[in-house]
């Protein structure tokens, strides 16, 4: 038997040729078979050599769930780039940040999309950013791109020169693939096969303790070891029809969707942002029949009074996690959406993304109150004080341009310390009981307290700031910040909430503010954040 693929350019050439005429790809109009698909990332993958992208190069996305976002990713990963995906709620500074912490050699970003055009902000914000080659990715097709004079292909060739990002070129997606010309078939063949298992396929940023984000830099081999992992729980597979609404930037949305459908021959169907009737229509168009996300996603769907009018008797898996589950969540998906599969999973950026799944037969009580058993070769256990440790080969690398943070995170012996405290019963199922560190979850995503309190630190009139989560019934939890005016201000919630939204991405911005005269300490001179999670609001 032949073994699986361990790079990710490997793995498109097996799907493709094994399902060339299946759909791999439905995105409004956009319809691609893994051979059409295979084609369009080959005529991307070439374009980027072109632009001189080389093996070892970063290459970031700061785009919605579209086509292009698929398309461009696997290219770069075919010419040995390494994926920075950007969070597409960044405000321009924390994406320049990034970009700037990778080197990018390239970026592809959305245009004008749901009021922002984060091209235009970005490019007003650094306008010279450093990267010779930025691609406006077209969101919205009514909405016309503005390219640099400058974008008519160049006289390259398949390499950088020693200076190679100068002067900035700012192309349009087809302006881009245009260039795809000038670069042999047989070269980007040659790329593509010259990917190693260990070379870095993604850096993904998360942040620490200390509110400095980390890039976890993961390998081909890794990336398709976890994804394979979650596949086998989930039991995603061929003719699965997969509506991806958790976002490619987020492992959620990148490897359990985009990943798991290249390892399957599922169907990739984005949604570029959650429209509840939007994806209620698609999922009866398109026979939709698998559905992931944190669980807001599934109590709007069945909340939503357009349900009962459409047919989702297709849907058949359901995996969620991110957040508390509710038993009655689980009962309902499966009950009043009739999931034949629905699971829960526990991960991190550090792990690949992943750690521990459930199983497609365990009780609606096992599901929402476990995260499962270890999955993707992964060894678990608790540290003394009942830290969740993780070890295996699918481990991160380490942390980007940070080996005291990686020392810190991976001790000698080769375990992750995940900084969350958990039990694990005779099964060997985790149970996530609380964590080590302040991080709280909305929607899904994870936010990092000491991030907005150092953010709030430079507004006048704070003194202090505490920041911690608090439950929420449709986001799980969200931001409340605890703040300790300076004498004489007079600071008001409005006046904190509307400078944290100028500064923060959107999911970190507190929902409720509280003043206080002065925050609660333990006798070592730390915030007691415990005693302000236990006090009523």
């Amino acid at each position: 038997m032949t073994p699986p693929a361990q790079t990710t350019p490997q793995a498109l050439r097996d799907i493709a040729a094994a399902h060339p005429h299946e759909p791999a790809l439905i995105d409004g109009a956009i319809r691609l078979t893994w051979a059409d698909l295979l084609d369009q990332v080959r005529v991307a993958a070439r374009a980027l050599i072109a632009r001189g992208i080389v093996t070892g190069d970063r290459v970031a996305m700061w785009a919605p769930n579209t086509h292009h976002w698929v398309v461009a990713a696997l290219a770069a990963h075919s010419v040995g780039a390494a994926l920075v995906p950007l969070n597409t709620r960044y405000v321009a500074a924390e994406a320049a940040d990034v970009l700037a912490r990778v080197d990018a050699a390239a970026l592809f970003v959305a245009g004008p999309f749901l009021g922002r055009d984060r091209a235009a902000e970005l490019l007003d914000k650094v306008p010279d950013l450093g990267i010779g080659t930025v691609v406006v990715i077209p969101v919205e097709s009514d909405a016309p791109v503005t390219t640099t004079p400058n974008a008519e292909p160049a006289e390259v060739t398949p390499g950088r020169d020693a200076d190679p990002r100068t002067p900035q070129v700012t192309l349009s997606w087809d302006e881009l693939l245009a260039q795809a010309a000038t670069v042999p078939e047989a070269v980007g063949e040659q790329r593509a096969g010259e990917v190693s298992p260990d070379d870095i396929a993604d850096i993904l940023f998360t942040s620490g303790t200390t509110g400095r984000s980390k890039g976890t830099l993961v390998a081909h081999r890794q990336a398709l070891g976890v994804v394979r992992g979650w596949v086998e729980c989930s039991t995603l597979r061929a003719d699965d029809r997969y509506l991806i609404i958790p976002p490619f930037f987020h492992n959620f949305g990148y490897k359990a969707g985009i990943l798991a459908c290249l390892v399957t021959g599922a169907t990739i169907v984005p949604q570029a942002t959650f429209d509840v009737p939007a994806a209620l229509a698609l999922i009866e168009s398109e026979r939709i029949t698998v559905l992931t996300g944190p669980p807001t996603i599934y109590q709007t769907v069945l909340e939503h009074p357009q349900r009962a009018e459409r047919d989702l008797s297709s849907l058949r898996v359901a995996v969620t996690g991110a957040a508390t589950v509710p038993v009655v969540l689980i009962e309902r998906m499966r009950e009043d959406l009739d999931f034949e599969v629905v699971i829960t999973a526990y991960g991190l950026s550090e792990s690949a993304g992943f750690g521990t799944m459930c199983r497609p037969d365990d009780d609606a009580v096992t599901i929402a109150n476990t995260c499962g058993g270890p999955i993707a070769d992964f060894e678990l256990r608790l540290s003394e004080a009942g830290e969740v440790l993780l070890r295996g080969p699918n481990v991160m690398l380490g942390y980007l341009d940070d080996p005291e943070a990686t020392a810190e995170a991976i001790d000698a012996e080769g375990w992750l310390h995940t900084g969350d405290i958990g039990v694990v019963d005779e099964r060997g199922y985790l149970k996530i009981t609380d964590r080590l560190k302040d991080m709280y979850i909305t929607g899904g995503f994870n936010v990092y307290p000491a991030e907005i309190e150092q953010t709030l630190a430079r507004l006048d009139g704070v003194a202090e700031s505490a920041v911690i989560g608090v439950p929420d019934e449709r986001m799980g939890e969200v931001g409340k910040a605890v703040v300790v005016r300076k004498a004489g201000s007079s600071l008001t919630e409005a006046d904190v909430i509307a400078f944290a939204t100028g500064e923060l991405a959107n999911f970190k911005v507190p929902r409720l503010v509280e003043f206080r005269d002065q925050l609660p300490y333990s006798a070592a001179g730390k915030v007691l954040k415990r005693e302000l999670r236990e006090e009523k609001s």
